[in-house]
């Protein structure tokens, strides 16, 4: 397998994490910018101002006297989903597909009752969920209606795209799938699938969880590399803009595709993972390093997207 030995990893251009943090996040993420993407909603109101959609902000909590609010705060929607602002890894992510006569109800059928949910804002308030145990604001988003396409690929939760961007170039792109072990989460960590994605062509490559290939999804026996993600340039340049709106050169991009809306940014992620490069079957170092190469030579959004699909595609053209 790929991941077996050093040398091994070595020879496959494998990104460890010691060089990612020194070589790429110690020397092209400036701290000062760091808030832009550990603040979910600064990156939304970003977002915004530089024409990038993301998932409509029905309200924030920011004290504990306003959790009474809730109720009219989500009156007449169908669902909606209550984050920390400052959460990471998925943590405290609440997610209410069904409400029905002040009941509210989970993606597997589970109902939670509005103690339930106050006490869930109550403890992102208090910096349960946030880095560092800081205090925090609880986000509360509209319900993400996510593309048909996906149908039979995801387990209960919404699939999201995680594309690596350096210097403003797409370089490595996964697709995560939410499965029965990850509770309909897209978090690989908790058992959800990771499938890389060509970067020409947004095509599924290759598929694992727990770090182990797989063809079939586990829960809905779909083939995960005949996936074809649509939207596929909006999304590379969604990711590419990105980059002038946090000014980080090493970042991860997290979108989704709505079924309504199309592409949205959920989040952006300063020190994204190594598990992508499990998914995609290849390391990332050669095409960092290519980038890298390239020295300062000033391209748009448009160049550096169509460069990527040219040089990082890791399907033979048609």
């Amino acid at each position: 397998m790929l991941f077996a030995k050093p040398r091994k990893l070595k020879e496959n251009g494998v990104l460890g994490m010691n060089k990612r943090n020194i070589d790429y996040i110690g020397r092209y993420n400036p701290r000062k910018f760091y808030k832009r993407v550990d603040d979910k909603l600064t990156t939304k109101q970003l977002a915004l101002a530089n024409d990038i959609a993301v998932p409509a902000l029905i309200g924030t909590v920011c004290q504990q006297h306003e959790i009474m609010h809730i109720p009219e705060m989500v009156n007449n929607r169908d669902g909606f989903v209550i984050k920390p602002s400052q959460g990471s890894g998925g943590k405290g992510i609440l997610v209410i597909t069904k409400v029905e006569n002040g009941h509210y109800f989970k993606p597997n059928g589970h109902e939670v009752t509005p103690s339930e949910i106050d006490r869930h804002i109550s403890n992102i308030l208090s910096g349960l969920f946030s880095l560092g145990g800081k205090p925090d604001v609880a986000i509360v988003e509209g319900l993400i209606e996510f593309d048909p396409v996906f149908d039979g690929y995801s387990f209960e939760g919404v699939p999201d795209i995680r594309l690596i961007v350096f210097k403003g170039f797409p370089v490595m792109g996964m697709l995560r799938l939410s499965t029965a072990a990850s509770d309909g989460k897209a978090n690989l960590h908790q058992g959800a699938v990771g499938v890389g994605l060509d970067i020409g062509t947004g095509r599924g490559l290759h598929a694992v969880q727990f770090d182990r290939p797989l063809d079939l999804h586990p829960d809905t026996d779909k083939k995960l590399t005949e996936i074809q993600v649509p939207h596929w340039d909006t999304l590379l340049h969604t990711a590419s803009k990105a980059y002038e709106m946090s000014e980080l050169g090493y970042l991860g991009t997290d979108m989704v595709l709505d079924q309504k809306l199309g592409p949205l940014l959920l989040e952006l992620n300063a020190r994204p993972g190594l598990a992508i490069q499990i998914a995609n079957g290849q390391g990332l170092l050669p095409r960092l390093k290519h980038v890298e190469q390239m020295k300062n030579k000033s391209m748009s959004v448009e160049e550096r997207v169509a460069y990527a699909k040219t040089h990082f595609s890791s399907l033979p053209s048609a």
